[in-house]
């Protein structure tokens, strides 16, 4: 008789674990999302569709939300009430550990934005398997498009946490795209998380990277993140293109940009 019972308890233990196997963790980077993914491809297209045509764009800069989520929740907001910010640019590190749940975490958050974003990859998003992570929830980790008469081109910069079995920043991919540019493009801005100067940047190729970026036309400034602070810095000389870093999300704090054809202003916002 209690051998009959135990035989019951297990079969029933097995029934519930099969039809419930999603609510089973197996691994933690185990890349299992949920929700929506291919995100880049989809707001690439609703910046380049909703800024066709202007000679004015205005796009915030947010940076390293990992495990900021309230703080983003917060920025978000504000982001949202100005009502003429055109689109945002996350220059990396929404995750800690590049887990696909903190992925899907923060890209909850960032869905609450009135206005299409797109994001570059950070070193913290390359851990485990971040990098698979972030290829599902967004898409390639360098890409570009046209915001009326502005190039955006954002790239993975993360050359240490490759030990240089991959091509960053990939020199390829930033030749293709600079020569394919159609003739209404006359500025460029590049985002990124590590810039020229960082230790994870490979300063082996500074230089050279520097010299592709200005082969992009109009190139007015550089963006990225990872030091947490607000700073603009000139890797290449006081005469060189300028690279603004934007404080982390903990700060709550993040930057405005209003581009033209020919220049452009800055405005760092603090909550």
């Amino acid at each position: 008789m209690r051998n009959h019972i135990l035989h019951i308890i297990c079969y029933l233990f097995s029934i519930i674990c099969l039809s419930a196997c999603d609510l089973i963790e197996y691994h933690p980077y185990d890349v299992n999302i949920d929700g929506p993914t291919g995100l880049t491809a989809t707001n690439c297209a609703l910046i380049e569709q909703q800024c066709a045509g202007k000679d004015t764009l205005r796009f915030a800069q947010i940076s390293d939300t990992q495990r900021f989520y309230d703080e983003t929740q917060r920025i978000v907001s504000d982001i949202n009430s100005r009502g003429n910010i055109d689109f945002v640019i996350h220059t990396g590190d929404q995750t800690d550990f590049g887990l696909p749940k903190e992925y899907m975490w923060m890209r909850n958050v960032l869905l609450k934005l009135k206005m299409p974003f797109v994001c570059a990859i950070g070193n913290h998003d390359c851990l485990g398997t971040g990098e698979a992570a972030y290829n599902k929830v967004y898409g390639d980790d360098n890409f570009s498009l046209n915001a009326s008469f502005l190039h955006i081109v954002t790239l993975n910069t993360n050359a240490y946490e490759y030990d240089y079995s991959k091509n960053v920043p990939d020199f390829a991919f930033m030749k293709r795209d600079a020569q394919s540019l159609p003739d209404s493009v006359t500025s460029t801005i590049i985002a990124m998380h590590v810039a020229p100067g960082m230790f994870l940047f490979n300063d082996n190729v500074a230089e050279y990277f520097d010299q592709i970026c200005h082969s992009y036309p109009g190139l007015q400034l550089c963006l990225c993140g990872h030091d947490h602070h607000f700073e603009v810095m000139y890797p290449f000389g006081e005469d060189g293109t300028p690279y603004f870093q934007c404080e982390d999300a903990k700060s709550l704090s993040y930057t405005i940009f209003t581009v033209t054809r020919n220049s452009y202003s800055y405005e760092v916002v603090q909550l």
